[in-house]
């Protein structure tokens, strides 16, 4: 017989069913973890954290309503003792830059073998963080990369929605020399020569999304 105070009890919250499904039963199948709560987005995490406080929450980035970001940070601030585990399909530094510093003490691929997944899981309820080799090296990168202001970013965001600086300028209601300005700054932390390069590096990165 299973001793129940010593299974790891599990939030799962992604916004696709079928994913969860998938997850839950991987989980189950384990006889020292059950998931005891499953979220489609980061609001209800919030709710169903606050009402079962889980021992490990698996976390999705991007959701609707309230993303994976927003719910951790909420979270950790009420529950300085949460244990939450970024599951996600990206892999953008920025992503995994933003998930930890939020307050995640792991971050996994989709595409994680299982054994992995409840390797992480045990890890992070003793206590310990779970960063993959190759998710600890896009840490580092990011952390590396100079800093993009709150303003610079709402410039990229605009320039990846394909606006020109006049109608950057429009948009935020400051001059277009300005704009030219923080376009010149931000070409230069992102290290490339133009625009459409910017662009494509933000999104790779995970620091704009299109």
């Amino acid at each position: 017989m299973i001793d129940q105070s010593s299974t790891i009890r599990v939030l799962i919250v992604d916004d696709h069913s079928i994913f969860r499904q998938g997850l839950a039963t991987i989980i189950n199948r384990d006889p020292e973890m059950t998931v005891i709560a499953q979220a489609e987005d980061g609001q209800q995490a919030i709710t169903l954290f606050g009402k079962h406080q889980p021992d490990v929450t698996l976390m999705d980035l991007r959701m609707p309503q309230m993303g994976g970001v927003e719910a951790i940070t909420a979270i950790c601030t009420q529950f300085k003792p949460a244990r939450i585990i970024v599951l996600t399909t990206y892999d953008g530094d920025e992503d995994i830059y933003r998930g930890l510093q939020a307050g995640a003490k792991g971050y996994l691929l989709k595409d994680a073998k299982p054994n992995e997944l409840l390797n992480a899981i045990r890890m992070v309820n003793r206590g310990q963080q779970y960063i993959p080799p190759l998710v600890g090296a896009k840490l580092v990168q990011r952390m590396s990369n100079p800093e993009l202001s709150e303003r610079e970013l709402e410039v990229l965001g605009l320039m990846a929605q394909g606006m020109s600086n006049s109608d950057i300028a429009t948009a935020l209601t400051i001059g277009e020399s300005t704009v030219k300005s923080h376009v010149n700054r931000i070409l230069s932390k992102l290290g490339v020569s133009d625009r459409t390069q910017a662009v494509i590096i933000a999104v790779k990165r995970g620091i704009v999304s299109l």
